[in-house]
């Protein structure tokens, strides 16, 4: 390799170094993925609730089923929480979670939008909250209990489209939240935009808030936000078994990908590229070195020999030895005529002497074969003891001609 070739790699490699240190010393670039997960630390994982509420409550199971399926169980009774950026039940699904509801327990969800038949069930219709003026996406929300310290509002400004409930049935909704603009430090809400929402359904209750964000790390770590996320827990009998769904979180429970201990940890993850970077060069610089294999053709195989044997036993077998003779008296006087450049059109005494004297055989040897030649030619039908005869007195007659073959 030239010395300018030498160069470039050089530089290349130095480059190539000098983004990898960049890259492991930058800071670690903050996740905002709306997960909701119960394992995750992210601003929206929910990991600082969960272990709030398992400080709080007796009993807290993680539910990774469809309520569908995870409800045909009848012994279960108490609270079932949904929290996710938006969840989609099918109908089937919603009754069977009705069902429940309707002997006694108590339903929560909070999600952007909800289900049609559920909203319908329960005489309610959401709308989003404007944004004319307020450009900053800046919101409050605050709890109407008194018990709740109900004066305090509680900021949230990260950007997003907010929803509330435009319509709802007053004689049997209690209003929980309400959700604004943001005002200034406990400013009151002024307009009633209700967010959340608790209805009695048979013998149980459903609560309903369109302001999951309140489950979120980012939220709740936020002081004093903790306070209102507590008030709507307060609506909970922690005495009773409460039943978190994770089968309907945007985040997984899990990873299915084996590559995320090496994507996640920084310095796998660019050890990982490295080695992605360094097959490429090598491919690259290692391929134009080496020419491409020439494959080896094999030289077509001469098949006349085959064929020729082939055709003999077809003859042979077919009993047609008169005709194998006569193939066989005219290739050997080709032979003479070839080999050892005799005329083959006149057989006589002369003849006999100089064939002999050429070909290396005694002059009794020759007039015994071409005595052989003349009678069976005259005959029209040979047996395979007079073909044998044949074959091998020619054979003996052309094995005395092979020194001079040799010496050559």
């Amino acid at each position: 390799m030239s010395k300018k070739g030498k160069l470039y790699i050089i530089l290349v490699a130095i480059a190539i170094l000098g983004i990898v240190a960049a890259e492991m010393t930058k800071p670690k670039q903050l996740n905002w993925f709306p997960s909701y997960a119960t394992h995750h630390k992210i601003p929206f994982g929910s990991y600082v609730f969960h272990e709030q509420l398992k400080r709080l409550a007796d009993t807290v199971t993680i539910v990774e089923r469809p309520p569908f399926e995870y409800l045909k169980n009848n012994t279960i009774e108490g609270t079932y929480l949904f929290y996710n950026g938006g969840i989609e039940f099918g109908k089937e699904e919603i009754n069977s979670l009705l069902d429940w509801v309707s002997r006694g327990n108590t339903l929560i969800i909070s999600a952007v939008g909800f289900e049609e038949h559920l909203l319908d069930t329960l005489n309610l219709d959401t709308k989003s909250v404007s944004i004319t003026e307020n450009f900053n996406n800046e919101y409050q929300v605050n709890l109407v209990n008194p018990a709740l310290d109900n004066k305090r509002s509680y900021k949230y400004e990260r950007p997003t489209t907010f929803y509330h409930f435009d319509e709802i049935d007053t004689l049997q909704t209690a209003v929980v939240g309400l959700i604004d603009s943001y005002r200034g430090e406990n400013m009151p809400i002024k307009d009633s935009l209700v967010n959340s929402i608790r209805q009695p359904f048979g013998a149980g209750h459903i609560m309903l808030s369109t302001f999951p964000q309140a489950f979120s790390n980012y939220f709740m770590l936020q002081s004093p936000n903790q306070n209102y996320s507590a008030g709507l827990l307060s609506y909970i009998d922690t005495s009773k078994p409460i039943y978190v769904d994770t089968y309907y979180k945007t985040g997984k429970t899990y990873y299915t990908s084996p590559m995320y201990l090496f994507l996640n940890t920084k310095s796998l993850k660019w050890a990982y590229y490295m080695v992605l970077i360094g097959a490429f060069i090598y491919i690259l610089f290692e391929g134009k070195r080496k020419q491409r294999a020439i494959p080896i053709v094999k030289p077509l195989k001469n098949q006349t020999v085959d064929f020729t044997r082939t055709i003999a036993n077809m003859y042979y077998e077919n009993g047609k030895h008169k005709d194998i003779a006569q193939h066989k008296i005219h290739h050997f006087l080709e032979y003479i005529r070839n080999t050892l450049h005799l005329s083959t059109s006149e057989i006589n005494t002369s003849f006999i002497k100089n064939l002999a004297a050429r070909s290396n055989n005694t002059i009794e040897e020759t007039e015994t074969l071409f005595k052989l030649i003349e009678r069976l030619s005259q005959k029209s039908e040979l047996n395979a003891i007079e073909l044998e005869r044949l074959n091998t007195l020619i054979e003996q007659f052309k094995s005395h001609n092979q020194w001079k073959k040799t010496t050559s």
